[in-house]
């Protein structure tokens, strides 16, 4: 793992947010008359945006009905985002000596940007990120590359030295497509789809990804 520039995905990879995403699913749910979803039919849903999540979530519905579920959605979860959701274990200490030493991370993840950019100010991580990009940043969501592509425009690094790291195999293929370094994470919502598209490297703990790129970069 030898990088120069960071890129995270944000659910299931820095933030356990599984909680707040149900809740707000089933919530969307119930106000169709609907049960609640099993809080692990809801994390396999998660991954490629609020519209797939809300299709998935609601498979009955017409297109105008989701329109409208989406927007209850946006609605209770930008009210509720930051009621449960933490950081896992080890990732704010791992980010703060990335950070320290100097090396350039941002984020880049299927989720509304501005959903984003409030959950990593609520968790006090604005400072760690030179960028925040989200699910409506480009016409493209991941597994396309043009975010990773951006990133390392932005900051001049080179593929190389380019490190993707997510919970998914749609994080994996997004690095596959635009031809960087694949991290995946055992603790996320979808570390199973790894089998499918495996990553160069696979870690139970942010720290260690933190010790090998900074013994690369001799800090």
């Amino acid at each position: 793992m030898r990088g120069s520039l960071l890129i995270f995905d944000l659910d299931g990879t820095l933030i356990d947010s599984k909680r707040d995403l149900t809740d707000s699913v089933n919530a969307t749910r119930a106000s169709k008359g609907l049960p609640a979803l099993p809080d692990d039919i809801v994390s396999a849903y998660i991954g490629d945006g609020a519209p797939m999540l809300i299709r998935r979530a609601l498979p009955h519905c017409t297109e105008q009905e989701l329109a409208a579920a989406l927007q209850f959605f946006l609605k209770y979860y930008g009210d509720h985002m930051l009621d449960a959701t933490t950081l896992y274990p080890g990732v704010r200490e791992a980010l703060d000596r990335l950070h320290a030493a100097g090396v350039p991370m941002a984020i880049l993840t299927n989720k509304p940007v501005k959903f984003s950019v409030r959950l990593i100010a609520g968790l006090q991580l604005s400072g760690h990120f030179f960028q925040i990009y989200g699910g409506n940043s480009f016409e493209q969501k991941k597994p396309a590359p043009v975010g990773i592509l951006k990133l390392m425009e932005e900051s001049s690094a080179v593929r190389e030295r380019t490190i993707m790291v997510g919970d998914s195999a749609i994080d994996v293929l997004t690095a596959r497509n635009a031809q960087v370094q694949a991290c995946g994470v055992k603790w996320g919502f979808q570390p199973e789809t790894f089998t499918k598209a495996p990553p160069d490297l696979l870690i139970d703990d942010l720290r260690v990804l933190a010790d090998r790129v900074l013994a690369d970069t001799g800090v």
